[in-house]
């Protein structure tokens, strides 16, 4: 499979791109273009989480523990002492780096239903979900969130399967259909939570029509189709 580097690198060019056409079509501002090429590249390193020893793991987890460990100190900060703070911040990071993540490693399996589409697009309607409701964005650039989020995690589980070729003699690795897969038998229970899962974000999800809608105007496109090129390059095409 693709390693780390590359998966960052593909990620970062592809949702760059894509930020890119949105970004100058105007249907997404300047925020909301940093927004989408992170989260296009945050995406791209999503389906390694059921890695032990990746590194998306790795430093996901320390983020997270950073974050929850900040989070005790930060609630607690007006009741408890200095050196019970300490304590507290230590012991924080400590649970969720070390007792959470090892939990979380021996209960999932290298390439299993984390790494796998229906998984990834819970993911992506789920940051959506949380964008419109939670954080209060717009709804177009919620859904360009999530649909940002879910289409760097593809273009992770793409490369894996491009990866799983041979092309010196044209065969199909072991790995071959282990990475974008929507359904796996041994996991078959496993797999009826994650598309519950997506039928329900889907009926709570913002209004998916008019945000079709918003992309169906003429406008956007015309204006993208206007700058395409250098002026420089127009004039000699004409």
């Amino acid at each position: 499979m693709a390693n780390f580097n590359t998966h960052l690198n593909v990620a970062f060019m592809a949702s760059g791109v894509a930020s890119l056409t949105v970004y100058k079509a105007g249907l997404i501002d300047d925020s909301g273009f940093l927004m989408c090429v992170m989260l296009g590249t945050v995406g791209g390193l999503l389906p390694d989480l059921d890695s032990d020893n990746s590194t998306p793991i790795k430093l996901g987890f320390n983020l997270i523990s950073f974050v929850f460990a900040f989070a005790l100190v930060m609630h607690w900060r007006s009741e408890l002492s200095l050196l019970s703070l300490m304590v507290l911040w230590l012991a924080g990071y400590a649970f969720m780096r070390y007792v959470v993540f090892y939990i979380f490693t021996n209960l999932t399996v290298h390439r299993g239903v984390i790494h796998s589409v229906p998984y990834m697009m819970i993911l992506g309607l789920g940051l959506t979900c949380l964008s419109y409701y939670v954080l209060q964005a717009s709804l177009s650039a919620s859904w360009f969130y999530g649909l940002f989020l879910f289409t760097g995690a593809m273009v992770h589980l793409l490369l894996d399967e491009l990866y799983s070729v041979n092309l010196s003699n044209m065969k199909m690795k072991r790995s071959s259909g282990t990475a974008m897969k929507f359904y796996q038998h041994k996991d078959k229970w496993w797999y009826l939570l994650l598309y519950v899962l997506i039928a329900l974000l889907i009926y709570f999800a913002p209004p998916v029509t008019e945000f079709w809608q918003q992309l169906r105007k003429p406008e956007p496109w015309a204006q993208l189709k206007v700058g395409i090129l250098p002026a420089l390059l127009e004039d000699y095409l004409r």
